[in-house]
């Protein structure tokens, strides 16, 4: 890159970026702060304590509702994984697909509609059909809305497969199942790796459908701290929010990392 396209060379742009980082992480960073403060009063601080952490971990409901966000979260990333790798399949590499416009735009709709309105529809659905199992309920519904999401890098990384690849396998007798497993599946794994952490990273994240479907013995992570928060802020949240950050930068070293060494 020569001096005249650099960037960092533009006036005011390292204040800017400084500005912007510390506008971004800075309110993350009190979290993290006041998540040891050994005063009730959250805003007060009382000395470094792991208190706060050891309620956390302790707090019977809490870890209940960690086990039920895990449970929904891994059949969901499963389930929405499989059907966006086949449908990807379909409409990318197959041929003479009638309607391909209005079958991706059938696939990305969860993604193109306010979420209040699918978990709306989802739970008339269910009310329809009678359905009262609150996981079964939550796992159809998360599986439902991550499928966009896991749809879309397993799309992009079979457009930027080169096609002959897959010919040259057939040309020397492999069969469908072996070329897609042996040639395809191994080139398009990044894709299948996102879509799957960006489908588990959402539906952990999830709000307003878990909050709708929410039921006696389905109560996720989200839905639990929202009801923490009606009864006042403490430093037990601030804790609860450090571990969830934790994980989710574990998460996202292992993904990088996988990545990385693909």
């Amino acid at each position: 890159m020569s001096p005249d396209n650099d960037v960092r060379r533009y006036p005011g742009f390292g204040l800017f970026s400084a500005i912007f980082f510390a506008y971004l992480y800075l309110p993350i960073a009190v979290v993290v702060f006041y998540s040891f403060n050994a005063n009730r009063i959250v805003s007060n601080w009382g000395g470094f304590s792991l208190h706060w952490y050891a309620t956390a971990l302790s707090n019977a409901n809490l870890m209940t509702a960690v086990k039920t966000s895990l449970l929904v979260a891994a059949v969901a990333t499963v389930a929405s994984t499989l059907v966006a790798l086949m449908a990807a399949l379909v409409l990318v590499r197959g041929r003479n697909v009638r309607f391909r416009r209005i079958s991706e735009a059938v696939v990305n709709l969860p993604l193109l509609l306010p979420e209040i309105v699918v978990a709306v529809a989802v739970l008339i659905l269910f009310s329809e059909v009678g359905l009262a199992n609150g996981m079964v309920k939550l796992m159809i519904a998360h599986t439902t809305f991550c499928i966009p999401f896991a749809f879309l890098p397993i799309r992009a990384r079979l457009q930027g497969m080169d096609l002959d690849l897959e010919e040259a396998a057939r040309d020397l007798y492999a069969t469908g199942w072996i070329a897609f497993r042996r040639v395809t599946l191994p080139l398009i794994l990044p894709g299948v790796f996102a879509g799957a952490m960006l489908a588990f990273v959402i539906s952990m994240d999830d709000f307003i459908t878990s909050n709708l479907l929410n039921s006696g013995g389905a109560t996720t992570l989200p839905v639990y701290i929202f009801s923490l928060i009606k009864q006042g802020v403490s430093p037990q949240l601030n804790a609860i929010s450090t571990l969830i950050m934790v994980v989710s930068v574990v998460l996202a070293t292992v993904a990088f990392l996988l990545q990385r060494r693909q």
